[in-house]
């Protein structure tokens, strides 16, 4: 029986430790993903501590960026999301549509965290978890 085809690289929007700079730095994953651009997308960040979480959707503007990732990375940060097959993980993957600087709409992964994570965490007004870092948040 012939090995199934691999899975296609898909887009990845990151908000939180994951940006470039961050203790989770997606460019230290192999292969190493592939830069596309800076995005923004409708939702709400939340201060967990030593890292964010979004809700995806209403008035307020989550910034990231968006990165072309292989299936092994893409397996790699759903490890490190936590993300569950019962949907009861840290976090939820969900598939959005990016406005991606420079390049338009792209549609990316991107993990969402769970409801009950962020009933009592403070909101993050900027929505940029790097701003947020660097100024003492």
């Amino acid at each position: 029986m012939p090995d199934p085809e691999p899975s296609p690289p898909r887009h990845v929007f990151v908000y939180g430790t994951l940006r470039a700079g961050g203790s989770n730095d997606i460019r230290r994953f192999r292969p190493t993903p592939h830069w596309v651009g800076q995005g923004c997308v409708p939702g709400t960040l939340y201060d967990l501590g030593a890292y964010p979480g979004m809700t995806i959707g209403g008035e307020g503007r989550v910034v990231g960026e968006v990165y072309m990732v292989n299936a092994d990375v893409e397996a790699a940060l759903d490890r490190l999301e936590e993300v569950l097959d019962d949907d009861s993980g840290e976090y939820r993957r969900r598939s959005v549509r990016v406005a991606v600087a420079g390049v338009g709409d792209v549609e990316c992964l991107i993990y969402e965290i769970h409801p009950d994570r962020v009933r009592t965490a403070p909101e993050i007004a900027s929505g940029d978890w790097m701003k947020h870092r660097l100024s003492g948040g």
